[in-house]
C-alpha cells in the first residue's frame, strides 16, 4: 500500500474488557458469544477503513463514524449488519469507522477525533459527514457517570460543526444527563440530532443479541431508520 494512503488505525480499545463483562461472560453463554465478535468486527472494520481510505486520498468526500461497541455492529450477524453498514448505502460516501468496543466519552476525544483530524488533514479533505453514538459505557460506570455532563459537553463542542448526534433513547438517570449536554448544543445550531427519544425505540423487545445488552440484526435496521432521518445531505 501507498504509505501515503496507509492507515493503521485499530478498533480496538487496548483495554481487557471490564469486571462486570467479565464475570458475567464466565456464567452467560450469551455474553460470552456476543464479546466473541469484538476483536473480528474489529479486524472487519479496519480492512474496511483501508479501502476507505484510499478512496478519501483519491478526493472522494467521505463519512466519520464516531462512537462505541453500537457503531462496531457488535451484536449483529456481521460487522456490516449494525447500523453503520445498514445506513452506507443510503448515505453513498466511502466510511473510515474510528469506533471501538468499550469507547467513552474520553475516548473519542482523546484518540477517534484526532485520528479523524490527522486524516482530513494529511489528504486536505475534511469529512463531509461525522456521525456520534456514545454514552452507553459512561453511563454503566459510578465513577465515568460523574463525569458525564463535562466530558459530554466538552465533545459536542469540539466535533466538526453540523456533525450528526445520536440521543439516548431511555428517559431517566444518566441517560438524560447525556441528552440535556446534546439539546444544550444542538439548541445552539452547533449540531444535528438523531433523536432516538421517540416512542418505537423506548421497548426493545425482540430487538437485543444474545447478552440482552447490544442490538440484534432488527435493533440494528430500526436504530439505522433514525439514522437516516438525520443524515439526509447532499450525498443521499
Amino acid at each position: 500500500m501507498d504509505p501515503e494512503t496507509a492507515f493503521t488505525y485499530s478498533n480496538l480499545s487496548g483495554r481487557p474488557p471490564g469486571p462486570i463483562v467479565s464475570a458475567l461472560a464466565k456464567v452467560s453463554s450469551g455474553v460470552r458469544s456476543v464479546q466473541e465478535q469484538v476483536e473480528p468486527y474489529a479486524h472487519a472494520w479496519q480492512e474496511h477503513n483501508r479501502g476507505a481510505v484510499g478512496e478519501v486520498a483519491a478526493g472522494r468526500p467521505w463519512w466519520a463514524v464516531l462512537g462505541d461497541s453500537m457503531s462496531q455492529g457488535i451484536g449483529a450477524s456481521a460487522h456490516d449488519r449494525g447500523w453503520v453498514g445498514r445506513l452506507a448505502p443510503q448515505v453513498g460516501l466511502p466510511s473510515v469507522n474510528l469506533s471501538f468496543n468499550g469507547a467513552r466519552i474520553a475516548d473519542v476525544l482523546e484518540r477517534q477525533l484526532p485520528a479523524m483530524e490527522d486524516l482530513a488533514a494529511q489528504h486536505r479533505s475534511p469529512a463531509a459527514l461525522v456521525t456520534l453514538m456514545i454514552g452507553n459505557n459512561d453511563m454503566i460506570s459510578r465513577r465515568w457517570r460523574r463525569e458525564i455532563p463535562r466530558a459530554m459537553r466538552d465533545l459536542l463542542l469540539r466535533i466538526p460543526r453540523g456533525t450528526v448526534v445520536a440521543t439516548q433513547p431511555a428517559a431517566h438517570g444518566a441517560a438524560l444527563t447525556v441528552n440535556e449536554a446534546i439539546d444544550e448544543i444542538a439548541a445552539t445550531g452547533r449540531i444535528q440530532v438523531a433523536e432516538f427519544r421517540v416512542p418505537h425505540m423506548r421497548s426493545w423487545r425482540g430487538w437485543v443479541a444474545a447478552d440482552r445488552f447490544h442490538p440484534n440484526d432488527e435493533g440494528y435496521a430500526a436504530m439505522a431508520e433514525v439514522m437516516a432521518g438525520a443524515v439526509a445531505g447532499p450525498w443521499s
